[in-house]
């Protein structure tokens, strides 16, 4: 029987070393958001339950995704009249707009979007950049090239979008220096032995300064990468990861640890079952870690 492979001691006590520095997450960035319901804005795995079948006509309301004080360029991508009605039903468990302040992403900010999924993500990003800033979404699986291609072929997103497809990092990298790469509920697929080549690419791709946004459904503590890797393969894979291994990974590529954020945190999650199963789905307990590379 494989045994759970758990995090060191010694490296534990590093990571809290580590993070001893680590900047408090401003008001906003952190806990839950105002009015939230206790367990914090939960995410799901995918769509939650309720926007499964999202009649192509309905027009769910964007105010509540918009909390006052939200930067403008933000908050017009997300009330965009053109935004599908699948991805509107999302913002309550998804927090749009806590998310792109969390990361810092203004007008002019240059993204790199990886494994964009479905699209929700790189259409408010394509809304929320004008000016200097630009969205390269790195797609390496069908639904990924598709969505993103959907929407670099849009006009309406200006030629904000660009794809990058049928490849992965290292190889795949954007033109141009970027100001934040982001990636969500993804980290926890990228086998283990590749993600120190998946963490350096990311850093050098970074400008001086950059950010780098990593959002994933949360493991038991102490289990490493054990809920991607147990007996049985894909098919019993949990689709979770151990937040602590992420930290030790992606801060042993060079970066610093400046802020988390716990809209998505929801205590109730034992952590136990597969994401994508009905008792947890839109339930999950995830963590958003935001690393710089140092200037």
């Amino acid at each position: 029987m494989r045994k759970v492979q758990l995090i060191s001691g010694l490296a534990l006590a590093a990571l809290l070393v580590a993070g001893a520095a680590i900047a408090q997450p401003p008001a906003g960035r952190g806990g839950a958001a105002p009015g939230a319901a206790p367990g914090g804005g939960r995410g799901p795995a995918g769509p939650p339950p309720a926007c499964a079948a999202v009649p192509s006509a309905a027009k769910a309301s964007t105010t509540a995704a918009v909390p006052k004080g939200t930067a403008k360029n933000i908050a017009d991508a997300i009330t965009a009249s053109t935004r599908p009605a699948a991805d509107i039903c999302q913002d309550e468990f998804r927090k749009p707009a806590e998310m792109l302040k969390f990361a810092g992403v203004g007008p002019d900010t240059v993204i790199t979007e990886y494994l964009p999924g479905a699209g929700y993500f790189t259409r408010i990003f394509g809304k929320a950049v004008s000016g200097k800033g630009h969205v390269y979404a790195i797609g390496n699986t069908p639904q990924s090239a598709n969505a993103a291609n959907a929407i670099a072929a849009d006009a309406g997103y200006g030629g904000k979008v660009s794809v990058i497809t049928n490849t992965n990092l290292p190889a795949a990298k954007p033109p141009v220096p970027v100001d934040l790469v982001w990636t969500s509920r993804n980290y926890h697929d990228i086998p283990t032995a590749n993600r120190p080549a998946l963490n350096k690419a990311i850093f050098d791709m970074l400008k001086p300064g950059g950010t780098y946004i990593v959002l994933d459904h949360s493991a038991v503590p102490g289990t490493g990468d054990y809920a991607m890797n147990q007996t049985g393969g894909a098919s019993a894979a949990l689709h979770r990861i151990d937040e602590m291994l992420v930290r030790l990974e992606v801060l042993k590529a060079g970066f610093k640890l400046v802020g988390e954020s716990n809209v998505l945190r929801n205590p109730a999650d034992t952590k136990t079952s597969r994401v994508f199963e009905g008792s947890v789905r839109g339930e999950t307990d995830q963590f958003i870690l935001k690393f710089q590379k140092p200037r």
